[in-house]
């Protein structure tokens, strides 16, 4: 292993990749202890301390604990994830943005262009709501955390916010384009990551005081290892349909006659339903923002928390709900159909054409539920830990949930980079038989 490790820095070009990547995400979490001026970052800290278990402190793990220190990063990526979210759900309605789908790579810049200024309004509104209402209203035993909250601030935290924002997409697309890995995911991953320290410092207190024993520890880590194990397996997870090539000669030489298969996958849209679903249900924390101290938002935020099923019950079902919307955009069984056809390719015992497009489609669906629903349970799983043995979300999202998906999912995608480039160079990768099988990304 130490030999495989060490080929990865002989390959220069995958070492400056790996080194650029690491530089960059460096960058990040520096930025993420920057706050914006006009905060008093002691009241902000001890104000923020109750709301560690409600969706701002999701949002603020997300974010790598940006939000908590309202530095410059403390929209995180989020803004443009949502962005990509409504300009790809306009895909499959807008007859506009369909014809730029099928515009090859000039309609995919357009629509990268479109998405850059929708991620420009959304971190406007997003930070309006957060320098102008939701930070003035934030006091710690009388100080507040904001000494002057005038015209001057509002417009010195939109300005700053914003921009930290960008810079997180641009930075993003620079290791998607010239480092290792997905940018936009492996920034939210470091951010969930850097929490982790803290969540085990904070067991290790709770069981030097007697709080929590010996035994429920080793218990939370077998249960822990289990959900890794089950998590793995559903990302690598595949569903193998046989296609045979007919043989074609031409001239002396004969083509084709070859036996391979097609791999669906039980989880083809990666992690991208959690990210989707998690960024839906960051809006009704954002209306409460602008909606200040009224009953209606007091009742949005009742139902929207974390203590309320409803929140989780929600959450499920949008994760199932963009597990079939990004599946649907990821594989096309008409294209695949097509391509087959084109090939001299069929599935044995179907027909080639609308029957193989249909035949496709139709095990795609069966795959895609259970896997759908196996995300849905990861998701909700920190819940039901809370429920049945009252640990802390902090924990319990490293058992499962949202964090634990995208964790998984990023590192096997970038150790399936990293594993392309040793075999392309004939270097022997990190697994001595199979694979590890790549996803389609954002």
């Amino acid at each position: 292993m130490i030999d495989k490790l060490k080929s990865i820095f002989i390959i220069p070009e995958l070492r400056n990749r790996i080194l650029f990547t690491v530089g960059v995400l460096i960058i990040v979490r520096v930025g993420a202890h920057i706050p914006i001026p006009g905060v008093d970052g002691e009241s902000l800290a001890e104000a923020f301390t109750d709301m560690k278990t409600g969706l701002f402190g999701l949002f603020n793990t997300f974010v790598g604990g940006a939000f908590e220190k309202a530095s410059l990063f403390s929209l995180g990526i989020m803004p443009y994830i949502s962005s990509s979210i409504i300009i790809q759900l306009m895909g499959s309605v807008v007859p506009y943005f369909q014809r730029l789908q099928k515009e090859g790579e000039a309609g995919r810049k357009k629509i990268n262009q479109i998405t850059r200024y929708g991620t420009v309004l959304l971190s406007t509104l997003q930070s309006y709501g957060v320098v102008a209402v939701f930070l003035p209203s934030l006091n710690s035993n009388g100080i507040p955390v904001v000494p002057d909250s005038g015209l001057t601030f509002v417009f010195t935290g939109i300005i700053s916010m914003v921009t930290g924002t960008l810079f997180l997409m641009w930075l993003g697309e620079r290791i998607t384009e010239r480092g290792i890995g997905n940018g936009i995911s492996l920034i939210i991953m470091v951010g969930i990551v850097a929490a982790f320290p803290n969540v085990i410092l904070n067991e290790i207190t709770l069981v030097k005081e007697n709080v929590r024993g010996w035994l429920s520890e080793v218990v939370l880590m077998g249960i822990m290892f289990g959900i890794i194990c089950f998590v793995v397996m559903l990302t690598q997870g595949t569903r193998k349909i046989p296609v045979q090539y007919a043989k074609r000669v031409v001239g002396r030489k004969v083509y084709g006659g070859q036996n391979t298969h097609i791999p669906m996958r039980v989880n083809t849209a990666g992690v991208m339903p959690i990210i989707f679903a998690q960024s839906i249900m960051f809006i009704p924390s954002t209306l409460s923002t602008f909606l200040g101290d009224s009953d209606f938002a007091a009742t949005l935020m009742g139902w929207f928390s974390f203590e309320h099923p409803f929140y989780w019950i929600v959450f499920g079902l949008m994760i199932i709900f963009f597990t079939y919307f990004y599946t649907a955009i990821a594989f096309d069984p008409v294209q695949v159909s097509s391509t087959m056809k084109q090939q001299g390719g069929f599935i044995p015992g179907v027909r080639p054409g609308k029957k193989t497009s249909e035949y496709i489609d139709n095990i795609l669906t069966r795959v895609t539920l259970p896997g759908s629903i196996a995300l849905a349970f990861v998701a909700i799983f920190p819940y039901i830990l809370m429920s049945l043995m009252g640990i802390n979300y902090d924990l319990a999202s490293f058992f499962g949930g949202t964090s634990l998906l995208i964790i998984v999912g990023v590192a096997l995608d970038t150790l399936q980079q990293i594993e392309s480039h040793l075999m392309m160079r004939h270097y022997d990768g990190f697994l001595s038989k199979g694979k590890i099988r790549g996803r389609r990304r954002i």
